[in-house]
């Protein structure tokens, strides 16, 4: 079977069935959270490794002015990403607070599914908060604005947005009691997923695109006119846009991603500080 067959029908299920796997090994290991990063390192080259043999746009595979940055988002936000997951552990065991009910007698890979459903229904209630008010938009923008979509553009978002997308579902679950190692699970399956939802991989998953936030459906939540994007808000299941009537599947051409007129700088720094220079 050619590459470009083999990539396109099973990337997808191949590398995030591995990753998944990878995940329920984790707590055999002595370091649970290296073994956690390193598992999502080698999701991430995969991803980045099936843009080269089969992309979706080939111009998405030349490199422009934003690429540094990208570089630098995608560091700081995984990082952002796992701290967050420790830190409201560590928050509730200097509170003292036990937990209201965790099933810690569930399998590991449950435990983290289960802690997966607050954390998503969480990043898509920002996520469309975030599409609606203008300091939060303007926090948002910088994920939008790349003019190609590719593997890193699931961490293009400005680290504060990224927390606070994040917050309320790490709420829930530190009031429930669930343990670091189950957060941090969910986190390495989403690190991989974010990149197959906006790499530049020309993929295919059938009927399941109705059920999984990937690179099909989402590419159509970054069309260049605000208007055409407020759909599928979805991270990692789409259920979420189904039940609230954000889903969008057609079969036409998708045209060009990005904002119209370019408002956000190239710069990592200049990015940073965006949101609190633009008026509303």
């Amino acid at each position: 079977m050619p590459v470009g067959s083999l990539a396109r029908f099973g990337a997808y299920p191949a590398v995030m069935g591995l990753v998944i796997l990878g995940v329920w090994a984790a707590p055999s290991r002595d370091i649970p959270l290296a073994w956690l990063a390193a598992l999502v390192a080698v999701g991430l080259t995969a991803v980045a490794l099936l843009e080269r043999w089969c992309p979706f746009d080939a111009r998405w595979q030349m490199r422009d002015q934003d690429f540094p940055a990208d570089v630098v988002h995608a560091v700081v936000n995984l990082a952002v990403m796992h701290a967050a997951g420790l830190g409201f552990v560590l928050l509730r065991h200097w509170a003292g607070w036990p937990g209201l009910w965790w099933p810690r007698d569930w399998p590991y890979l449950a435990q983290v599914l289960l802690a997966g459903l607050p954390l998503d229904l969480s990043l898509y209630a920002m996520h469309r908060l975030s599409h609606r008010y203008g300091f939060l938009w303007r926090m948002h923008s910088i994920h939008h604005s790349s003019r190609r979509l590719y593997w890193l553009n699931g961490e293009r978002r400005h680290p504060a947005h990224a927390a606070l997308m994040a917050a309320p579902g790490l709420a829930v679950l530190g009031v429930l009691g669930a343990p670091a190692d189950v957060v941090g699970g969910w986190f390495a399956i989403l690190a991989v997923q974010l990149a197959f939802q906006h790499a530049n991989i020309d993929y295919r998953l059938g009927p399941l695109r109705y059920l999984l936030g990937v690179a099909e459906v989402h590419r159509w939540h970054h069309r260049e006119r605000f208007e055409d994007a407020q759909v599928n808000f979805g991270e990692f299941w789409m259920v979420w846009d189904h039940c609230f009537g954000t889903f969008y599947s057609p079969r036409s051409t998708l045209g060009p991603v990005g904002i119209e007129g370019d408002p956000v700088p190239h710069r990592y720094g200049e990015q940073l500080v965006y949101p609190f220079r633009t008026d509303p």
